[in-house]
């Protein structure tokens, strides 16, 4: 298996919404994203799946060492050989890398957030990061489109805190900042039961007001020179701000114990119809 097949085969089985989008790329695009991609799926899989923190510490460790050989030329593991010839082409940063393993390292050391401005710092480094070199690999004239990248990942990742509440409460992990469920009076122990409420459906609503935001500053900050190499994270923006619509006509507070998913058809026609210039997202 080459590199690249162990890329492709590594995103094939995390059934991302995100992979729709992937089929407009051309060829070497598509490579550097799909590489990109496993390459977090690869430090997200010892986040989630390595229950002795000091273990998953040490192989994240150890993505970090692998980010160094990289950038000397010199990797080892296959996500890195696959990476390797996309580096300087795309002008992709180290640090942006080290920043996503640390991202990964706050969910290896905390289940909860007490304040916004830490899951902010939590949501940049596991998503904005990750936009930041998308958008240097789809390509971008005007610097201010870095912008519209990390305000991108801000609401994608927190569409993802909002659909996985019930999933990730399973766990024992809550996403959404302390101070607010105290401002709402919801008690871990409501989450943590999956038990819905009233109040767990105004929860969701200020959780899905607050990443429509981040949606709206996303296209604000989308210099319109780069409207058109930026394409593809527009259409997964249009897919997860669809996603983030029907978890509300689903009813919020139904969320703990139900996942909200949209079909394949449904996210290869918004895909297309984003591809032809059509949005969702509408600016403010």
């Amino acid at each position: 298996m080459t590199p690249q097949e162990y890329c492709k085969q590594k995103t094939k089985e995390s059934h991302s919404s995100f992979l729709t989008a992937f089929i407009f790329l051309k060829k070497e695009k598509r490579e550097a994203l799909t590489a990109l991609y496993a390459f977090c799926r690869e430090v997200d899989d010892i986040a989630d799946e390595c229950l002795d923190h000091e273990i998953a510490s040490r192989k994240l460790n150890w993505w970090r060492e692998e980010i160094e050989r990289l950038f000397k030329s010199e990797p080892q593991h296959p996500v890195s050989k696959a990476l390797h010839p996309f580096i300087s082409h795309f002008n992709l940063s180290k640090n942006y890398f080290i920043e996503i393993i640390d991202g990964m390292e706050m969910d290896v050391k905390f289940n909860r957030y007490e304040s916004f401005e830490q899951l902010q710092l939590y949501c940049y480094r596991v998503a904005s990061c990750v936009g930041i070199l998308s958008a240097n690999i789809f390509g971008f004239k005007n610097k201010n489109t870095l912008d519209f990248a990390k305000n991108l990942g801000i609401a994608l990742q927190l569409t993802n805190i909002i659909r996985d509440l019930g999933e990730d409460a399973r766990r024992g992990r809550i996403y959404i900042p302390l101070d607010e469920l105290k401002k709402l009076d919801v008690s871990e122990e409501e989450i943590i039961s999956l038990k819905n409420s009233k109040k767990i459906k105004d929860l969701v609503k200020n959780q899905v007001d607050r990443a429509k935001q981040f949606y709206d500053l996303a296209i604000k900050t989308l210099p319109t020179e780069d409207k058109k190499s930026q394409k593809i994270g527009l259409v997964m923006g249009n897919i997860y701000y669809v996603l983030l619509n029907e978890i509300l006509k689903d009813d919020p507070e139904k969320i703990l114990n139900q996942k909200t998913i949209l079909p394949g058809f449904r996210k290869l026609r918004i895909s297309i119809l984003t591809m032809l210039g059509f949005s969702w997202i509408r600016k403010t």
